[in-house]
């Protein structure tokens, strides 16, 4: 991909990210409440545009930034799809850097 193509994504997301991010500020759910799963699903979405900010962003991939992307994106999807195991997943990717293993 080149340089301006990828200018023009991470752009367009970040205008898409701060639209999502506005309406997750002001949903007025609660935990369990009516409205719940939609401000759910407007966390996932904000979390999935973190994703895209961290794979394109110029430079080498931030390995951090994608393990605590990923990490967010599976935490909630796991209260979406409990019978997934995602929570476990999540949890797997911290346990190499965790055992003291270098991660690149």
């Amino acid at each position: 991909m080149d340089d301006a193509t990828r200018a023009e994504i991470l752009e367009t997301g970040w205008r898409i990210h701060d639209a999502v991010e506005d309406s997750l500020l002001r949903h007025p759910a609660t935990r369990g409440g009516d409205g719940w799963q939609d401000k759910q699903r407007l966390l996932l979405a904000d979390m999935a545009l973190h994703l895209l900010q961290a794979a394109l962003a110029p430079g080498d991939i931030r390995l951090d930034k994608l393990r605590n992307s990923l990490h967010a994106i599976l935490t909630v999807s796991d209260g979406l799809l409990p019978q997934a195991g995602l929570r476990e997943a999540s949890r797997n990717l911290y346990a190499a850097e965790e055992a003291g293993v270098a991660v690149a």
